[in-house]
């Protein structure tokens, strides 16, 4: 059964975005190497919503669970985690598909 990562991440106006771009770039291949494969990639967002204003939303496809989580918590991925984790604020959920 596919599972499915979906982020949206805030970015601090005053702030920047930091390393936040080398973080984006780095981190496509990390996904892809586990399998993953971008649904959504994107900064084009319209809101529906007053109380939730993402400036950019991820949708990633993994054929499992399993290939999700090892993504995630693998060394290569750790190495960057820090340049999002430092600079912008993200909410992540994983929801099995149907």
């Amino acid at each position: 059964m596919a599972w499915y990562f979906i982020v949206d991440t805030y970015i601090n106006e005053e702030k920047g975005r930091g390393e936040y771009d080398e973080y984006i770039n780095a981190v496509k291949p990390i996904v892809e190497s586990y399998g993953g494969k971008y649904l959504v990639r994107t900064e084009n967002l319209q809101t529906l919503s007053g109380e939730r204003n993402p400036q950019r939303v991820i949708v990633v496809r993994f054929e499992d669970k399993s290939n999700l989580e090892a993504c995630f918590a693998s060394d290569e991925y750790n190495m960057i985690v820090s340049k999002r984790k430092n600079n912008v604020d993200s909410r992540a959920v994983i929801a099995e598909g149907i």
